[in-house]
């Protein structure tokens, strides 16, 4: 048995002011071959698996401008449509 899953995290630092976006590559539970981090702007291979598909990724103009534009498209616009549910509430205690 063997588990193979990408996972794809905003990080938002005072509101949308400064957003950061990474998407991760784990297999078996470990990040072993690869991760995209908009703070980088660029895929990074951790294995020689990994660092070949981020030479093929970062030489590919189509998919680095899908991940350098998924700040805006993916982070900033869920967190507009989850901010009044998780910001607002913050610090609400029921009675």
């Amino acid at each position: 048995v063997f588990q193979n899953m990408q996972t794809y995290e905003c990080y938002f630092t005072n509101g949308t002011e400064k957003v950061r976006y990474v998407q991760r590559y784990i297999y078996n539970r470990m990040q072993t071959w690869a991760m995209f981090d908009s703070d980088v702007g660029n895929f990074v291979g951790f294995t020689p698996f990994g660092e070949f598909n981020a030479k093929r990724w970062n030489s590919d103009p189509v998919i680095m401008e899908n991940k350098r534009t998924t700040v805006d498209w993916y982070c900033r616009h869920n967190y507009e449509l989850d901010a009044p549910f998780s910001v607002e509430r913050r610090g609400e205690r029921g009675a």
